[in-house]
């Protein structure tokens, strides 16, 4: 069995993987990664613009990891709101999620550490069309 991988190195070791971490929100056994895929709109500065997207939180068990993720819209106030992807967003909403766990599956195999579903997770990596 490989050895622990404390907090720390699991926070460089995310932060390696791409502008998805937000370390801000992790604490020690739970990470927490979002995406703001699609921009809604281009013209309010931009610390207020909006976004469809994703968060996925993943829970750590000394070497399993369980992800759970949402998708939703990330609001002018910096929420995260539960609300349907328009179809016309779907594809590269999804894309980004894809890309994204396949980059979370490789470094967990680096970590020697094992990457599972949480049991909310139902069906495949798949969006709700609004």
């Amino acid at each position: 069995m490989p050895e622990k991988v404390t907090y720390k190195r699991l926070l460089r070791q995310f932060a390696a993987i791409g502008p998805y971490l937000r370390e801000d929100l992790c604490e020690e056994g739970r990470y927490r990664f979002d995406c703001l895929s699609v921009c809604v709109s281009a013209k309010p500065a931009p610390d207020k613009r909006e976004f469809w997207g994703w968060w996925l939180v993943l829970e750590q068990d000394d070497h399993q990891f369980q992800y759970h993720y949402q998708f939703g819209f990330y609001n002018a106030d910096g929420d995260w709101l539960d609300k349907p992807i328009p179809k016309k967003h779907q594809a590269e909403v999804e894309r980004t999620l894809n890309r994204f766990y396949k980059l979370l599956s490789d470094k967990c195999n680096t970590l020697e550490c094992h990457l599972s579903a949480a049991e909310q997770v139902t069906n495949e990596l798949s969006v709700t069309a609004a």
